[in-house]
């Protein structure tokens, strides 16, 4: 028997609960937070690596590109390799190579080991992020407990990109940047030891196979897309190395979709995406991280540039996200058994298209406290509120599926964050070159314009994910 999730999973009387499953939260929401801080981490350490490791400018992006190419490039594979291998070992896996590519990256005596270090800390994040999904969907398949646990999972993922720009402000402040990549190991010791502790050893998933044509196909479309976003803000749209990766990424993506509907063993049944609920979840949270990542990047900008906080400052200022997300996350948690997704997701990207507004409001002269803040609230509130319920709704029911499921969301989130970033940095420069007043007047005007334009696309998608996901049933 199948629900419109999938195949029905057992009661949750069938089984006693795993006495250690909330040591395993413990233990994977702090491997996904090590993961989710490093997207960020070195965004502040930036300046000190080029000087240290005398990077040239257009080699400098690379150090957070490479990062995120990797890391949004195999996050499909790494759902496959869960499955195919076993979640236990592919989090301890994982979590051994993330140190040992932090510990390179972190000596690094050049670029060249500098940017191989943050490229293989990419590929064990892909390993890790849906092995934690899928040990989260197998450890608390009780409605009441599943809301509580992607609730604390919610709130750290959604968390972890302030708490990267908060923790490299000080590490490179008050130590050296090169603490923003060894600060990993103790971290993913602990995690480790958890995984031993905590995570039960799982059969492996019968019939699982790698499909090879696929998974070429999926890494390089993923990676291709990555690629030509980040290069449209310093190279432009129209610039070869933009267009090129964006239209042979389509066209890869394109061909994976093909393949997949005739592979034995796809790496992605599409049975995961034409899901209706799940399928609205993704997108959901492609349309969260377009605006979010870029109201993130927009401020960070502002506070440094603008109100001329220090990188410490800057990182404290981010933690009102923090207390918004905490506060989404603690109020939708309960309602994920309770009120049909639709209900769930839509207003949750509405909170994040208000702030998003709050953005075009900004001037020169505004207050941190009556005008930033908001923004921050706002968008955390929202984020929390969508990542909680898109997670939930992703890994229900989805069996065999679970981790690529799970790993789709990461898929749409590092997907909508790189076009979100590139798409409205453009709309801002555009806008600011247009904006014939003093420096700082036109590069608040260009936030102000892009903040407007994100809010609009975030109303778009609210409306749109309402559609898809239709009428449907609180999560069973």
């Amino acid at each position: 028997m199948t629900t419109a999730t999938g195949p029905t999973r057992p009661s949750a009387s069938a089984a006693p609960p795993d006495p250690r499953r909330w040591w395993a939260l413990a233990t994977v929401a702090t491997a996904q937070l090590m993961v989710g801080i490093d997207l960020t981490i070195m965004n502040i350490a930036l300046p000190s690596v080029q000087r240290s490791l005398q990077l040239s400018d257009p080699d400098r992006q690379w150090v957070i590109t490479l990062f995120a190419l990797c890391y949004g490039g195999l996050l499909l594979l790494g759902g496959r390799l869960s499955d195919l291998i076993g979640r236990r070992r592919v989090l301890l896996a994982g979590l051994i190579g993330f140190a040992a590519a932090s510990a390179l990256g972190g000596a690094a005596t050049g670029p060249a080991m500098l940017l191989t270090g943050r490229a293989l800390q990419g590929v064990c994040g892909a390993l890790l992020t849906p092995a934690v999904l899928a040990t989260l969907a197998a450890a608390f398949p009780s409605p009441a407990e599943r809301g509580k646990a992607f609730g604390v999972y919610g709130t750290v993922m959604g968390s972890s990109s302030g708490l990267g720009v908060l923790l490299g402000g000080v590490l490179t402040d008050y130590l050296d940047w090169r603490w923003s990549m060894y600060v990993n190991l103790p971290v993913a010791a602990l995690a480790a030891a958890g995984v031993l502790y905590a995570v039960r050893p799982a059969p492996r998933t019968a019939g699982v196979r790698i499909d090879i044509t696929g998974a070429v196909l999926a890494t390089a479309g993923l990676m291709a897309l990555v690629f030509g976003f980040a290069r449209s803000e310093p190279d432009g749209w129209d610039a070869p190395i933009t267009f090129g990766p964006l239209i042979a990424g389509l066209v890869a993506l394109a061909a994976f979709v093909w393949v997949q509907t005739r592979a034995k063993n796809p790496l992605l049944p599409l049975r995961v995406v034409l899901d209706r609920r799940r399928g609205g979840s993704y997108l959901a949270v492609l349309s969260l991280a377009t605006g979010m990542f870029a109201a993130l990047f927009f401020l960070t900008f502002y506070m440094q540039n603008v109100l001329g906080y220090t990188p410490i400052q800057t990182g404290l200022g981010f933690l009102p996200l923090t207390a918004g997300l905490m506060v989404g996350v603690r109020a939708v948690s309960p309602l994920l058994a309770r009120a049909p997704v639709r209900s769930l997701l839509s207003p949750g990207l509405l909170t994040i298209a208000a702030g998003l507004a709050l953005l075009g409001l900004l001037r020169v002269d505004s207050d941190y406290w009556l005008h930033v803040l908001p923004v921050f609230l706002l968008v955390g509130l929202g984020t929390g509120w969508v990542l909680v319920t898109a997670n939930s709704t992703a890994t229900l029911g989805a069996g065999a599926d679970s981790s690529v499921a799970g790993a789709m969301v990461m898929t749409s989130q590092q997907v909508g964050a790189s076009l979100g970033t590139a798409l409205l940095s453009t709309i801002a420069a555009t806008a600011a070159a247009r904006h014939h007043h003093l420096p700082a007047e036109a590069t608040v005007h260009g936030f102000n314009v892009a903040g407007l334009g994100a809010a609009g696309f975030l109303c778009l998608a609210a409306l749109a994910v309402f559609v898809i996901t239709g009428p449907g049933r609180p999560q069973p």
